[in-house]
């Protein structure tokens, strides 16, 4: 599904416009960054978790001159799919 797509199908279950229902995924998108940035997490009802995760400075080599090199430490989003999400897909 695509952002069209799902902007079409939220409008059709929530009753709402199509602008009205790409400006709340919009937002939603912006509340989300920030509490992450903010070192928070979000929790999406029947979904799942987000967070943000930290990986170690580590050690890597080039695979293609097989050079070794410094890989940073980074931080990056991560999601948890949550057992009810997970049942619906396993089927």
């Amino acid at each position: 599904m695509n952002q069209a797509e799902l902007v079409k199908e939220l409008a059709s279950v929530a009753s709402l416009t199509n602008k009205e229902a790409e400006g709340i995924l919009k937002k939603l998108g912006e509340v989300v960054t920030q509490a992450l940035v903010n070192g928070g997490e979000v929790t999406l009802p029947g979904l799942g978790k987000l967070t943000v995760k930290t990986s170690a400075a580590r050690k890597g080599r080039n695979p293609a001159t097989g050079a070794e090199m410094d890989i940073p430490a980074k931080t990056k989003p991560h999601f948890s799919a949550a057992k009810t999400l997970k049942d619906a897909v396993a089927g």
